[in-house]
């Protein structure tokens, strides 16, 4: 089994100088989607699957893959990127200088999350439960007897695509890889627009481990398409 997550492409967080909570993709988000779809539906192993977050610019970036392939995606609420406060239509450098002063938070205040939004805590664990069902449901499972980074698989290989974001991504990476989780994911595990991670099952110990092949993998995208 491989997971490929794509983070979206670049979205137009500002508008007129106003914030946006959903953002759409921006003209350079749309060659970045359109790029990664393409280098996804030439490779030699065929998408089983194509899991996408509900955010318009996940979206969006998903919708050249869809086409290339014909695969329906399937929208999972769960996979949605930590929430912030509603700062729909509010000056943009008002949310910069949020962002800016709040780096200096404790590291409790950081699992707290910012005032108003999704407390990290719990968006940590709606990732993490998220990718379990995910994995459930296609009859991946914890080791039977508790040893941990160890997984049960009892399907045949299968390549699902999911298209998510930074801080999504990241989570669900280091759950995956049984990393200790940290407030500030996006932050150790660092992501481009359109950018592309693989992770996937070995065989070992009589189980399966989770094994990183790929990460942060722009080679799809020339220099000047490159964005964070």
């Amino acid at each position: 089994m491989e997971f490929v997550f794509i983070r979206h492409g670049q979205p137009a967080w500002s508008v007129d100088e106003l914030n946006q909570s959903n953002p759409y993709l921006t003209d350079l988000g749309q060659q970045q989607a359109g790029l990664a779809a393409e280098r996804l539906a030439d490779d030699a192993a065929p998408i089983s699957e194509i899991l996408v977050s509900p955010a318009l610019r996940a979206q969006q970036t998903a919708a050249p893959l869809v086409e290339a392939t014909g695969i329906t995606p399937i929208t999972i609420d769960g996979l949605t990127e930590l929430r912030l406060p509603e700062w729909q239509g509010i000056k943009a450098e008002d949310v910069q200088r949020i962002f800016a002063e709040s780096r200096d938070r404790s590291p409790e205040e950081w699992w707290e999350g910012l005032a108003g939004g999704e407390r990290f805590r719990d968006f940590h664990d709606r990732i993490t439960s998220t990718m379990t069902q995910i994995l459930a449901d296609r009859s991946v499972r914890p080791d039977d007897q508790g040893r941990p980074h160890l997984w049960h698989v009892d399907t045949d290989p299968q390549r699902i695509v999911i298209v998510a974001h930074a801080g999504t991504n990241s989570t669900a990476l280091g759950c995956l890889l049984g990393a200790e989780p940290t407030p500030w994911e996006w932050e150790r595990f660092v992501l481009g627009h359109a950018s592309i991670a693989r992770i996937g099952t070995v065989p070992l110990a009589g189980e399966h481990v989770f094994s990183l092949r790929a990460f942060n993998d722009q080679e799809h995208l020339p220099p000047e398409l490159r964005t964070r």
